[in-house]
């Protein structure tokens, strides 16, 4: 292809070439056969391999003659969000006190259970089951998830609304898909989740940010002219905001007013360590207007790609259909194992383990706080979830605080980059889940000597 062989040239017999390379001559053997099969060579009885007299060479592609694609409006949109994305990276060099947050305690799940639970799905799994799947997610897995989020959550549903996904990521790239015309209106809280905005814009619409204050997003403000709004009304993200019931239902009532719809992302909803959790929107809502996301990455782990989306019966033909036009169906043996993981109890056991663990360490963090931070701070997101905010009331510069902290050992996070418009103050987001209680305490102290 690069034309350092010309058409009709002969090639090395192989017994040449593998002495002249010193590897075996059945490894030249199979690469002529390849070559062969390919149409690259042609071989002449009698006389030996020859190069293709029919390869047309158009030479080395340079730099400068690199083709280039014009990307579609979705491509383009694409692109540009990646520069924008703020997720906690795998930061190059380690630091010791690390309030990583947006993740899952790996050390606590039991994967020596789950590989047994794979492996039990493998073999018992008929030949049939490796077809292809139903669009909507494996039926028992389906009905686990209903029958948990309706314990756990309060979300009224029936196994047919829930629709398994690829993480809550691909539920939101769906509602756009099946949801959204040109240019409509969203009403989204701001600061919002990153993966929510960024999929809105690819999609085209036009964002309205709602303010959110310490009770969340306030539904006195709602805009007249959207008919979608995204909200996280049990830990807003990234505050941590809970909203209250009668901000709840006066939210419900905007979108019966509006003919709208609402989306509610319950990403962390499993943590809540003050009083009884609230009822989902879902769960309150008698119209069929709100859509549910509910994740497995925060609570098993985020590799498993998995999530649901429930909806209300009037779309699950077209959600099950873009499903299907989207990547048919999510892997079924990891289906069918998380089915057998939710019905057998082990998943709930898991979750009494990790509420434990994240209350001792949410505990462990505001005691620190108190004792080295005290007065100077501002806490938000300290009800549920596995994160805070610190808000600073000296005024700090958010990029200051977080170099002077890694100059100490301590690593945190800036909210202002998921923010719509420009923010009014200095927040820093530390989570939790990750962090034992001894690097929490000399974390904060360390975190306290730069403030």
């Amino acid at each position: 292809m690069a034309g350092d062989l010309r058409g009709g040239e002969k090639l090395p017999s192989t017994r040449d070439l593998a002495e002249q390379l010193g590897i075996s001559r059945t490894v030249v053997l199979l690469a002529y056969e390849q070559l062969l099969a390919e149409g690259f060579a042609a071989g002449q009885a009698g006389s030996g391999t020859y190069v293709s007299s029919g390869m047309k060479v158009a030479g080395a592609a340079s730099p400068e003659r690199t083709a280039q694609v014009q990307l579609s409006r979705f491509g383009g949109l694409a692109a540009a969000a990646w520069s924008r994305m703020n997720f906690p990276p795998r930061a190059a060099r380690a630091l010791p006190y690390d309030f990583a947050y947006g993740r899952s305690d790996l050390g606590a799940f039991p994967f020596e259970m789950w590989r047994r639970t794979l492996l039990r799905c493998a073999r018992r799994a008929p030949v049939s089951e490796h077809d292809y799947g139903p669009a909507g997610g494996n039926a028992r897995l389906r009905e686990a998830i209903s029958n948990h989020v309706r314990r756990s959550r309060a979300v009224v549903s029936e196994p047919s609304q829930v629709i398994v996904v690829n993480g809550s990521q691909q539920a939101l790239d769906l509602i756009a898909r099946v949801l959204f015309s040109k240019s409509e209106r969203v009403a989204v809280e701001d600061p919002s989740y990153q993966g929510t905005t960024e999929v809105l814009r690819a999609a085209g619409a036009r964002l309205l940010a709602m303010r959110v204050d310490r009770e969340g997003i306030d539904p006195a403000q709602m805009p007249a002219n959207a008919r979608i709004a995204f909200v996280t009304p049990s830990h807003q993200y990234p505050t941590g905001a809970i909203l209250p019931l009668a901000r709840r239902l006066a939210l419900l009532d905007w979108a019966t007013r509006q003919n709208a719809v609402i989306v509610e992302d319950d990403y962390d909803g499993e943590f809540r360590y003050e009083g009884q959790p609230l009822e989902s929107l879902q769960g309150l809502d008698r119209e069929g207007r709100v859509l549910y996301i509910g994740t497995f990455s925060r609570t098993i782990f985020s590799a498993l790609r998995i999530g649901y989306l429930i909806v209300p019966k009037s779309l699950v033909t077209a959600f099950a259909a873009a499903k299907w036009l989207c990547d048919r169906h999510t892997a079924s043996l990891e289906q069918e194992a998380l089915a057998e993981f939710i019905a057998n109890g082990m998943y709930e056991r898991h979750l009494r383990r990790m509420r434990r663990r994240n209350a001792a360490r949410r505990r462990a963090l505001l005691e620190a706080i108190e004792k080295h931070l005290g007065k100077r701070v501002e806490v938000t997101g300290d009800g549920a979830g596995a994160h805070i905010v610190l808000w600073p009331k000296s005024g700090a510069e958010e990029d200051w605080v977080i170099a002077a902290a890694a100059a100490r050992g301590v690593r945190v996070y800036g909210i202002s980059p998921y923010f719509l418009k420009r923010p009014v103050r200095t927040g820093i987001l530390l989570g939790y889940s990750r962090t034992s209680e001894t690097q929490i305490r000399e974390g904060i102290r360390r975190l306290g000597e730069v403030l």
